[in-house]
């Protein structure tokens, strides 16, 4: 049985959880090391039991307490050499890595147990950035996050998800509207940014395909978009194709402070 689940998913910080009946890795660490043993535990589930943690990038809110978890937990942290670069440089990270740092390359999968971890190339501003594909039994679980548009290689893995946690960071209107400094806002849309609620519905409808079971939005901004809004805008492009949510392909958007329920994948199920 696959689990995942969403430890915060946000601007303040990311943290994702996926795993089997008897261990498991995290994405990303950009909450409080006690946040994460917390929300861990309320699931029965030990930092002994978190085999790895894999980056996406370097910027605080997915590498907050990354060299506690390292260094102080002994837990091996997975992320290219540009990342790991980029942690070693960031002010906000004050336990730097050691030990436990691990390099690894885009495209080249990671074995970890039963898992098949492959990382691939993501558009953003930040050192570098990978979104990452899990295989695991007839899973393949797919973490795209912080994606400043959708190129060729990231609609590749998007497409053979059969679980798939995906940005809608913002409203459009809302982010033209909201008190955003220009500069800030040219930022977010240039391409290098985050997607907005649109581009992420109108990729889902017309790549729909029924081996994809789940979808949860994720990385949702605290100004510029509301989970509500998010979670209508992608429902109503997947009516305009025939797609039922609910029937057809479940959809949850993630809040951004408050873990989700644990979500169980029955591989019979697919």
């Amino acid at each position: 049985m696959l689990q995942f689940l969403s430890l915060a998913s946000g601007s303040s910080g990311n943290c994702y959880y996926l795993g089997s009946d008897d261990y498991g890795i995290l994405f990303d660490a950009g909450i409080g090391i006690r946040t994460i043993k917390k929300v861990l535990k309320e699931h029965r589930i030990g930092l002994e039991q978190i085999m790895a943690v894999f980056i996406t990038h370097d910027h605080t809110d997915h590498v907050k307490c990354v060299g506690s978890i390292g260094e102080k937990y002994g837990i091996p942290v997975y992320a290219t050499e540009a990342v790991h670069a980029g942690i070693e440089a960031n002010h906000y990270v004050s336990e730097k890595l050691h030990t436990s740092r691990r390099i690894i390359e885009k495209e080249q999968p990671v074995l970890i147990k039963d898992f098949k971890i492959t990382a691939f190339d993501i558009p953003h501003d930040a050192t570098d950035c990978v979104g990452y594909l899990v295989d695991y039994a007839h899973h393949k679980w797919v973490l795209a996050t912080d994606v400043g548009h959708i190129s060729e290689i990231v609609a590749h893995y998007l497409r053979v998800a059969n679980h798939l946690v995906i940005e809608t960071n913002y409203d459009r209107e809302m982010l033209a509207n909201g008190n955003y400094p220009p500069f800030l806002k040219a930022r977010i849309m240039n391409g290098n940014g985050h997607l907005c609620n649109s581009e992420t519905a109108e990729f889902l409808a017309a790549n729909f395909d029924l081996h994809l079971k789940n979808i949860w939005l994720c990385h949702l901004s605290k100004d510029n978009n509301h989970p509500d809004l998010a979670y209508k805008t992608v429902e109503m492009a997947m009516r305009q194709y025939g797609i039922r949510i609910g029937k057809d392909v479940n959809l949850v958007a993630l809040k951004r402070a408050v873990p989700s329920e644990m979500y169980l994948l029955d591989v019979n199920n697919l």
